[in-house]
This record gives C-alpha cells, structure tokens and sequence, in this order.
C-alpha cells in the first residue's frame, strides 16, 4: 500500500460562496432563500441552504422557477464575478497568514500546508473564526494527511453542522467510521462514470473503497483511481501545486443579452471579446499565433440553426489587443451569414506560448511601441476599472450584452460602489 503520511492538509472552503459574498454586503438576506444566476441571468449555480430547502436545484432554469421562488420569497441576484473575484483573492490573503503554503484550488476552495501546527483542528478553528471576522465568509474546513483526506473531510464538515465546521481524518483510528458515512459518489476524483462501475462492483461507500487493493483498482478506475484508494488510505500521492501550471488554452464565450441578426453587432461583441482575451494573455505573460472565432444560434430556438467556427492565424506570437481584434473581426467577416438569429459567440485560443519562446517575424516585425500602448490600457483599466478604456470595434452602447437585471455593485473594486456609512 505504502508509507502514510505524516503531513496535514487543511481545504478550506467557502459555504454558497457566491451567496455568502451578497450576504456580506447585504445583511438583511442573511437567513433567507438566496440563489445566484448564471450569466445571462440563465440558472441557478449558487444556492443557500435555504433556497435548498425549497427545492431549487443547481442548474435550475431561472425562467422554469422564477414564478415558484418568487412565491416562496427567494432573493435571486445576477452573478457579480468583479465581488467574488475580490472576496476569494481576501480570503486568501487570511489563510497565508496561518499556513506557509497554500494551493488556491478554485475560486472558493483552497488547500493549505498544517503539518508544522501543533494542534491542526484548533488552528483551524481559529483560521475558520478569523476568515468569517475579517471577510464575513462563512468556511468549512477538513483536515487529512493527503489532499483526498482532507477533501472528504470538508464534505464530511458541512453535512455535519455539529462539528462546528471542522472536520479531522488525521487519526487513522476514527477515520473508517466517517467514511462509512461518504458516498462513494462523495469523493472526491469519483464521476458519474466510475460511480457506476464501483456499484456494479458492490462498492457503495468511501470506506468500502479504501479497503481495495490499490492495484487492483487500476484495470477499473485507471491508475487515477490506484492513487486515489492510497490516498483514502493515508499515503500521499500528490502534494500541493502552490505555482499554478502555465495555462495551455484559454478562452472568453458568452450568450448574448438578445438575439444577435446584424454583421456589425456581431463584429463589435467578437471585438469585446478579443479585448477581454488580449487583457488575459497580458496578466499571464502569455502568447497566441492564433484564434478560433466560433457563433452560433440556440439549439432551444425557432428558426433556422447555424453553428460555425473559423480559425484566424496571427503573423506572429502576441497579446496585442488591436492585433487581436482585427483578426477576430476580421474572422466574423469570413463566416457571417445573415437570415439567422445567433445566441452566442466567443475566442478560443490554443498553443499558448511565453515570450521567450516565442518565434518573431523577420520582415515587418511588431512595432515595439505597442508593448507600451498595451500596458497604459492595462493601467488605466487597473486604475479605472475594466472597460474604462477600449478600442472602438468593441463597442460602447451593446446592446447585445449579457443579462444581469439582478448585479448587485462592485462593493470592493468599483469606487462608487463602495459602501459609504453615514452617521
């Protein structure tokens, strides 16, 4: 089997994150059904306790529900990325203040190194107490001597509301009777696909999982599912990636606010998009030689349906905004057909590249004053917010744009969203 582990692992995670961020800033939803939306004001993809309760499930239709939770008294709100974005980047600065390495795993779960913590479920419970002071999150935390462990253990301490939010699988001793009361299904690595063979197999929960031969598990859950059995079982498989991998892809797609008919509406939302991507490939000190521009109409519409897709090849690597647009716009031009009735559109890119490895032209290279250029955009938006400034192709009025009826302000990063207290 091998050697167990003798570190700690805390994750962190932050409860209906996304409502928990409205909730800070509006207190009187604290206690009531609350759901965050999907962009586009689309389906339910964050929900309270409360909003559970009434039977509202992730992924809801916001338009199948809106006249039941109406009724019932639910609170929806478009989703605020800018808010939550702020939020999880401050909860993290907390959680560096009590671990010397942390692995932001997602926007609201982040693993942290206890093993030098002399007692981890106290330290965790003063880091849990400090987040909720200092942020006014409310977090689960679940201690194990593997990333799996822990895992399980934060799944184990938010259906388990008497353990205070704290959840500790360090003692081999007790662990077995907490996962005889996970799911299969519940651990973490575990799909709908692997779910199924594991049951085939009379496997129906994480202790009875732990109890496989690791090796025989390989032939039925790859050697994915080997680490994962060891890692059930105390021996560490994988440590914490504090340096994120350099991104291979990357991409910006949304549905639009209404159905988009006119080639120069469609050229101004691809130009916003390729905006927001050069923005991105800047902040990762990344690359692209090229883009693929794709639109299509709603496959839940009358009408005639198009789904197209065009690739755009730059003259060499860049994260030139303007470069960037032109190729997208001109991309658009390529592939437009009218008499169609398009839903959505968006950027892919693929083969990102760093600069230093990055091939440049030899005749007509870049002009080397547009490094400049972008990184005063870049500034002013940092300075002024996103959209502050931007090239003419992407718009100012679009029409076209997404949903949100229901944002709340950016209380944290937009200056005259700022909460004021008058006294």
């Amino acid at each position: 089997m091998g050697q167990a582990s003798d570190r700690v692992f805390a994750l962190s995670d932050g409860n209906s994150f996304y409502c928990s961020c409205e909730r800070v800033f509006e207190p009187a939803l604290e206690g009531r059904a609350l759901i965050v939306l999907s962009n586009n004001d689309g389906c339910a993809i964050a929900r309270t306790p409360e909003a559970k309760a009434l039977g509202i499930r992730m992924g809801d239709p916001w338009f199948r529900v809106r006249d039941r939770a109406t009724a019932a008294g639910v609170v929806a709100r478009s989703s605020n990325y800018a808010l939550y974005g702020d939020m999880s980047r401050r909860v993290n600065d907390v959680y560096r203040t009590f671990a010397p390495d942390v692995e932001i795993y997602s926007i609201d779960e982040s693993f942290l190194d206890f093993s030098d913590a002399a007692r981890p479920a106290a330290l965790a419970r003063e880091m849990r107490a400090t987040v909720r002071r200092w942020t006014g999150i409310p977090t689960c935390v679940g201690l194990g001597p593997t990333r799996t462990l822990a895992k399980v253990a934060n799944h184990i301490a938010k259906r388990f509301p008497d353990l205070g939010g704290v959840c500790d699988l360090t003692d081999p001793a007790t662990r077995g009777g907490w996962l005889a009361r996970v799911g299969v299904a519940d651990v973490w690595g575990v799909g709908p696909a692997s779910t199924t063979r594991l049951r085939a197999q009379g496997i129906e929960t994480a202790d009875q999982l732990a109890a496989l031969d690791p090796r025989a598990v390989r032939p039925l859950l790859t050697v994915v599912g080997e680490r994962l059995v060891r890692e059930l079982n105390g021996v560490l498989c994988a440590d914490l990636e504090t340096t994120p991998p350099r991104r291979k892809g990357m991409a910006v797609t949304r549905s639009f606010g209404r159905p988009v008919t006119d080639l120069a509406e469609m050229q101004e939302a691809v130009a916003a998009y390729a905006t927001r991507v050069g923005e991105k490939l800047r902040r990762h000190g990344l690359l692209t030689r090229r883009l693929t521009v794709f639109f299509h109409t709603s496959p839940f519409a009358d009408g005639p349906a198009r789904s197209v897709s065009g690739l755009a090849t730059l003259r060499e690597p860049t994260s030139d905004t303007l470069e960037l647009v032109q190729a997208a716009v001109g991309a658009v031009r390529r592939l437009w057909r009218p008499g169609f009735r398009y839903a959505k559109a968006g950027i892919v890119l693929d083969e990102l590249v760093p600069p230093e490895g990055a091939p440049r032209a030899l005749i007509e290279p870049a002009d080397p004053r547009r490094e400049a250029l972008m990184a005063a955009l870049d500034h002013v938006n940092g300075r002024f917010g996103r959209g502050a400034l931007a090239p003419a192709r992407a718009g100012l009025r679009r029409a076209w744009a997404l949903k949100a009826e229901m944002r709340s302000p950016a209380y944290t990063t937009r200056l005259p969203d700022i909460p004021v207290l008058r006294c």
